[in-house]
């Protein structure tokens, strides 16, 4: 069977276990900054500026990453990221431990760790080929996402729970030691070479144009890209949270986690469905419009619950339409790349994987500001909706994906046993 196939694989779950850890530190910071802005100017428009400080690093710097990812060692490449974001969440540890912490501090520390993680995400990302050969990047996939909602899940539970008890100076605090674990741990997992059948181009501006190439040449990966933004940045709910949580359903920081924690309860719920219908179904894009559609719904049923039990219901369900989204979604681009230009393409990506919530955060933060987060999270929940209805009416690359299975099935063989670790994948810059 893939799945216990997958964990017999060292490296692979040496990996899981790493990022799993050090996610869950991630995810609970991001639940605490947005309720920490929010506690401290009372301004929904202010806690938008959270995303704001994500979207400038992920527009400015995701290309640069990507270029590093596909010309350097992707392992040590995310160790230095990680080690630079551990130093950001130890600065904001120490200013909010002293009592002299400002809403400005958080939002800037989000910028230099998004900038960090810019870095992080296409190297974290292009090294799963690496760890498990093409035929399986999907059910990886299948299962690092899951993974990725239990640090989700508990991240914000944690996180709602620390600042009860001594605010949020600890969660961030967590933090710090979640990304030194993974530092650790990547140093003993093993890679093998880039094999590339090209010649690396001379410089890292060239790198970086013949990743965008590809991306603009590929429809599939384009259209992809416009579904992912139709749902993070018109229906951008987590910046919401705070307001719906203190003041809509008055439950406080202890309702606050739950609330934030659910949609990721959702996504692990699914995860056997969503395993079994990226490695067997031929009808995925289908299947990808279909939970787009469904992730709307959610939304508005999430903004239009009355009480807080029914809010956490419709979150449930927002997760887990997501989960199947985002996993079919994120599979299909490392599968359409070949592996010398993934970190690029990866980065590319994340513009809108990554870069739509930050957006949408700053946008839904504004007009939630102006009509009130139960009216802008229901106009929002329309958007994806109608852009999946519009991939729907008609044939095209996304309703017609089939997944990996429509290939040649090549087996590609996990790295072996004594694969070791490589100062550069391919010659540096010049």
């Amino acid at each position: 069977m893939p799945l216990p196939t997958l964990f017999r694989n060292r490296d692979f779950t040496l990996y899981w276990s790493g990022v799993v850890l050090s996610q869950i530190g991630t995810r609970g910071t991001v639940a605490a900054n947005y309720f920490h802005v929010y506690a401290l100017t009372d301004s929904i428009a202010y806690t938008g500026l959270v995303g704001a400080g994500q979207a400038v690093a992920l527009i400015l710097l995701s290309p640069l990453g990507g270029a590093l990812a596909d010309r350097y060692d992707r392992r040590r490449l995310l160790q230095a990221a990680q080690a630079a974001a551990l130093v950001v969440a130890l600065a904001l540890t120490v200013v909010t431990f002293s009592g002299a912490v400002q809403a400005w501090h958080v939002v800037l520390s989000v910028l230099f760790t998004t900038a960090a993680a810019t870095f992080d995400q296409p190297a974290r990302q292009a090294l799963i080929p690496a760890l498990v050969g093409r035929k399986h990047i999907g059910e990886a996939i299948a299962l690092l996402n899951p993974s990725r909602e239990v640090a989700v899940l508990l991240g914000p539970l944690l996180a709602g729970l620390l600042i009860a008890v001594g605010g949020p100076e600890l969660m961030y605090l967590v933090d710090v030691v979640t990304y030194a674990v993974l530092v650790v741990v990547l140093a003993f997992i093993r890679t093998p070479p880039l094999v590339s059948g090209q010649a690396p181009p001379t410089s890292i501006f060239a790198s970086i144009a013949e990743g965008a190439r590809y991306v603009v040449r590929r429809p599939l990966i384009t259209s992809l890209m416009g579904l992912d933004l139709s749902a993070t940045v018109l229906s951008a709910y987590r910046v919401l949270l705070p307001a719906i949580a203190t003041d809509v359903l008055a439950v406080g920081a202890t309702g606050y986690g739950v609330l934030s924690s659910a949609p990721s309860a959702g996504a692990l719920l699914a995860t056997y469905t969503i395993f079994r219908v990226v490695k067997d179904s031929r009808r995925q894009g289908r299947v990808l419009l279909v939970s787009t559609f469904l992730y709307g719904i959610a939304a508005i049923g999430l903004a239009q619950s009355p009480v807080v039990w029914l809010a956490v219901g419709a979150a449930l369900l927002l997760g887990a339409f997501d989960a199947m989204a985002t996993t079919i979604r994120h599979a299909a681009v490392q599968i359409d790349t070949p592996d010398e230009i993934r970190g690029r393409v990866t980065a590319f990506y994340q513009m809108s994987s990554r870069g739509g919530p930050a957006i949408g955060d700053v946008a839904m933060g504004a007009f939630a500001g102006a009509v009130g987060p139960v009216l802008a999270l229901t106009l929002g929940g329309i958007g994806p909706m109608l852009v999946a209805l519009a991939f729907w009416s008609r044939p095209n690359v996304v309703r017609d994906y089939r997944g990996v299975i429509e290939d040649d099935g090549a087996e590609e063989p996990v790295a072996p046993p004594d694969a070791r670790p490589i100062a550069s994948e391919t010659p540096g810059p010049t």
